[in-house]
């Protein structure tokens, strides 16, 4: 498509929501795919025959795709512009989706989920270019990027729900109901997404070892990484756990994973103000051990005997691990990058979080087929790790930038 004939920015409040709409509708559905398949992968794995090690490459598959893409979307993004981009990637994840319900082995299903992270990390840093580019700075922007994080909060919630109940009819719905939505988010998105001006995008250049020197940075990308691998790794347990040994079916094990992202997203409307009144290394801190202290609790109980003693504690504690910390870890991992190097920062945090879902859900997988307590003290471990890491930065409190 020929970037003259696509549409101005839309200058009208009622064409920037339309458009934040779409953006923000999108980001839900990229996040959506991270919890969707959880609770389906019992079914999943009976169905196509795979073991839980191979059934977990269907979460971390996902993970996988996005984290390869991440370093190299903003070449693509350099060379096409954010409009083509953020456009092509949404038909791939259509036919990706579509493949994924009709697949009739395990491999088939995993290459879908990858090829589908691999369209989230193009579309989620683009949709958030497109705000940057749309958008004033200041308020407007700040409000822009708040219903974007907000969305993505939801859409993990919305996954859980969407799989428990379509898990029900069939496994197949739960990769197959994302691709109308983004349909519908590709037509809307070719009329309402903006051109990019001739030669205004530029390609950031990333300089890890300069990265790695940061302190705040290199440190906020190991406990975030840390913060998500354990994250998923304890609900991939715990669904195995409550579905094998316990017999619940998807909707109810849907259910019993809500006190584990509903928090997230009822908060994070008001991360920025807690930030700005506790600092981003308390509530680092406070995140990390909230998250170690979940999964000692699950290690420490042993194998759960009823949901309420066994099961809401840790879903509890370690979900308030990312409550207290989300926003401070991506507001840290930035705060000592120079403005001009921040395009280029933002990415390699991004990877690094998703790498450690990659790392650490097969290794979870492998140690839970040897017993329950085995794949909870390596969380317990990393988790804690996490947290000595989150204590020991000394540096200043990061506040969020007025502009």
């Amino acid at each position: 498509m020929s970037t003259l004939s696509s549409p101005p920015a839309p200058r009208t409040g009622a064409g920037r929501r339309a458009l934040l709409f779409v953006l923000a509708g999108n980001m839900l559905v990229d996040a959506l795919e991270v919890s969707v398949v959880l609770v389906a992968l019992p079914a999943m794995a009976g169905d196509l025959g795979l073991s839980d090690f191979a059934a977990q490459w269907v979460m971390s598959g996902f993970a996988a795709g996005f984290a390869a893409l991440l370093l190299l979307g903003p070449r693509l993004v350099a060379r096409w512009g954010r409009r083509r981009v953020y456009l092509a990637a949404l038909p791939v994840f259509v036919v990706a989706s579509l493949a994924g319900g009709l697949a009739g082995q395990g491999s088939v299903l995993i290459a879908t989920r990858v090829v589908k992270g691999a369209c989230a990390a193009l579309t989620a840093p683009a949709g958030l270019a497109i705000i940057a580019a749309t958008f004033r700075p200041g308020p407007e922007q700040r409000r822009a990027v708040s219903v974007y994080s907000l969305f993505g909060a939801a859409g993990f919630t919305a996954g859980l729900l969407c799989a428990g109940a379509l898990t029900e009819l069939s496994w197949r719905w739960v990769p197959v109901f994302p691709a109308p939505v983004a349909l519908l988010l590709l037509v809307a998105g070719y009329r309402l997404i903006p051109r990019d001006a001739r030669g205004a995008v530029a390609v950031p250049r990333v300089r890890l070892p300069r990265l790695l020197r940061d302190g705040p940075f290199r440190r906020s990308a190991v406990c975030a990484a840390v913060l998500n691998g354990t994250y998923l790794g304890l609900l991939l347990l715990l669904t195995h756990r409550l579905h094998d040994a316990w017999g619940w079916g998807p909707p109810r094990t849907a259910l019993a994973l809500l006190p584990a992202c509903v928090p997230l997203a009822v908060s994070l409307p008001f991360a920025g103000r807690t930030v700005a009144r506790f600092g981003t290394q308390r509530l680092i801190a406070a995140g990390g051990c909230a998250a170690a202290l979940g999964c000692a609790t699950a290690l420490l109980t042993g194998e759960p005997g009823g949901y309420l003693t066994g099961v809401l504690p840790a879903l509890l504690l370690v979900e308030a691990g990312f409550v207290l910390s989300f926003a401070a870890l991506n507001l840290q991992a930035t705060s000592g990058v120079a403005a001009e190097h921040r395009g280029a920062a933002v990415p390699v945090y991004q990877t690094a979080v998703q790498l450690g879902a990659v790392l650490t859900l097969p290794a979870v997988a492998a140690l839970s087929s040897v017993g329950y307590r085995p794949a909870l003290a390596l969380l317990t471990a990393l988790s804690a790790a996490g947290a000595v890491v989150g204590c020991r930065y000394r540096g200043g409190a990061a506040k969020p930038a007025a502009s």
